[in-house]
């Protein structure tokens, strides 16, 4: 049995812009997320998942997973079952451009959520999650670790992020490769507003240390679609630098080479075996982790 995504109820953005505590929407998104998961065999979100297949007359039945049977009336065999305690770094941007929005979210506040759903599922998962926030210097690193009060760290790290500072991917990010002893998942959050040649070249970094890589690649919907109306003062949330913007003027320059951007990225990250996801600060969490588990689940 496949998940569709009518088992999930996604949760709007502008909904959880509505809560207050970090923790509860963390705890929000991530149980309605797994409860839709229980209803097929996707489980985990470790380098190696418990892979599943339907029962068939004549199969073991020593081997019928009886927790799936109970949360799905279904008879599934459990062929395989992933290491647990894998180690997971959520890599997050913290530079002024991700101050960025133009509805109820902004980049840095989607990014927020968005890591602090994944602690959270690594952590129910039995991973070991750390955090690193950065932007033009590493600003904080949280060991990765499974033990009680972890997670509370992590979303006290993330409660208290300011994006102030320029966008810096090379020194920060080389920097931290070299200290990565151990291989796991690495998680980069990030609107990716940096040179792509640099940008890349730090993720080969974690690449040839062996970890596994995802790249979450958000944005908010008036930066792909641009669609501004009339002439505006715009600023640059990073140098400061204003400009006269036109919008009928540059629109089609734009698009061009924002699509250019991405086209790059995503080719590469595809030459490296890096997963990358383009997420869109107007789609619902919950979405991303089930796009994400998808991706991996082909991958594998």
């Amino acid at each position: 049995m496949q998940a569709t995504t009518s088992q999930f109820r996604f949760l709007d953005p502008a909904v959880l812009s509505k809560i207050a505590s970090l923790e509860l929407v963390a705890r929000t998104v991530v149980e309605g997320f797994v409860s839709g998961l229980h209803q097929s065999p996707y489980l985990g979100f470790s380098v190696d998942f418990a892979e599943y297949r339907q029962y068939m007359p004549g199969d073991d039945i020593r081997r019928i997973d009886w927790k799936v049977y109970a949360r799905s009336d279904r008879y599934y065999m459990k062929e395989y079952e992933g290491e647990t305690n894998t180690n997971v770094y959520l890599l997050l941007d913290i530079s002024a451009s991700m101050g960025y929005k133009s509805g109820p979210l902004s980049k840095m506040e989607y990014a927020s959520y968005l890591a602090a759903c994944l602690a959270y599922f690594a952590q129910q998962q039995k991973d070991s999650v750390g955090l690193v926030t950065f932007d033009e210097n590493l600003v904080e690193k949280l060991p990765a670790r499974c033990r009680l009060g972890h997670i509370s760290s992590i979303l006290h790290i993330l409660d208290r992020v300011n994006p102030t500072a320029s966008t810096e991917f090379r020194k920060p990010l080389m920097a931290l490769a070299e200290t990565f002893h151990r291989r796991g998942i690495v998680v980069l959050i990030s609107d990716l507003y940096a040179p792509a040649a640099d940008i890349i070249r730090s993720l080969r970094q974690f690449r040839f240390r062996g970890n596994d890589m995802v790249v979450f690649h958000v944005l908010d919907p008036q930066e792909k679609e641009f669609k501004f109306s009339r002439s505006f003062r715009l600023e640059d949330m990073e140098t400061k630098r204003e400009i006269l913007m036109v919008p009928e003027e540059a629109r089609e320059n734009y698009l061009a080479q924002l699509s250019a951007h991405i086209e790059t990225i995503k080719k590469e990250c595809g030459a490296l075996g890096i997963d990358y996801l383009q997420l869109d600060t107007s789609r619902p969490l919950d979405y991303a982790l089930y796009t994400y588990l998808v991706t991996r689940r082909k991958s594998m």
